[in-house]
């Protein structure tokens, strides 16, 4: 859907995994052009897979910013490029996952104030199902939107969910509901049909799906994800090139806190 003139509602495009260099391509190629085609009001992109499929770095988050996102996600690669950990306590548009431990560095969530003054808060939690190790992102998220945003003015609070396991995601967005406007899950890489407003008004979607090579599985070189996976040895992974897309869902907001709508967008490259 496009809009040719400005309406009261408040439109965000929530990007998946941008990952490598076809994705980066991608994202930074197509992301302008959609920003003025679909009147977007914020744009927020998780970049964890940026760099070569292994978190990002400093120059990749600012050409990020320079096509137009406003905030970037991660995820559990957040310190594969290890300049992020300094960088990330100068830049306050990168989120990562809000619970990890006491004393990580960085910040779980932020927000972002449009060209028409509105407020955006955006947060990530990594999920637990075979995740790893990871604070509890229920008591994380109650005790964070508690403290800092359900007594506040924002209009829209936009929840990124990093987990593998579906239950796991469909289970926050029902938490979640009526609390926040959305709730996206990001890290598989293969979009979800599920994308819907559930019944107290926050949009959800199980995966937003990945921006980057759909010609190789979820991001990796198709011969080398099938070489691991057939005969069980070692293989480095290097992300592949082939047929790039960007993929996300945009969510329009009326109501405060309340979302009207969710809509994949699926855009290839070339």
């Amino acid at each position: 859907p496009e809009r040719g003139t400005r309406s009261p509602d408040l439109r965000i495009l929530f990007v998946g995994d941008v990952v490598g260099r076809a994705g980066r391509a991608a994202l930074i190629e197509r992301l302008p052009s959609h920003k003025a085609r679909l009147g977007l009001d914020a744009v927020v992109v998780n970049g964890e897979n940026a760099a070569g499929g292994y978190g990002i770095t400093a120059t990749i988050a600012n050409e990020f910013f320079a096509a137009g996102a406003d905030l970037i996600t991660m995820g559990n690669h957040v310190w594969d490029q290890r300049e992020l950990v300094g960088h990330i306590e100068r830049e306050p548009r990168i989120v990562r996952p809000l619970n990890l431990p006491p004393g990580t560095p960085g910040r779980g969530l932020a927000e972002v104030v449009t060209a028409r003054g509105q407020r955006l808060v955006v947060a990530q939690v990594l999920g637990r199902l075979f995740m790893g190790l990871a604070d509890d992102p229920f008591r994380a998220l109650d005790q964070e939107l508690g403290r800092h945003v359900l007594g506040g003015t924002a209009q829209a609070i936009l929840v990124d969910v990093h987990a593998e396991a579906t239950s796991e995601k469909v289970a926050m967005g029902w938490y979640l509901d009526g609390r926040v406007t959305a709730v996206v899950g990001t890290h598989t890489h293969v979009p979800t049909a599920d994308a819907r407003v559930l019944p107290g008004g926050t949009a959800y979607v199980s995966d937003v799906g990945m921006t980057g090579p759909r010609g190789g599985v979820i991001g990796v070189r198709k011969e080398q994800a099938i070489k691991s996976l057939v005969d069980q040895m070692g293989v480095r992974f290097e992300t592949a090139e082939d047929d790039p897309w960007l993929m996300g869902v945009l969510i329009r907001c009326g109501e405060r806190r309340r979302a009207e709508a969710i809509e994949p967008v699926r855009r290839p490259w070339r």
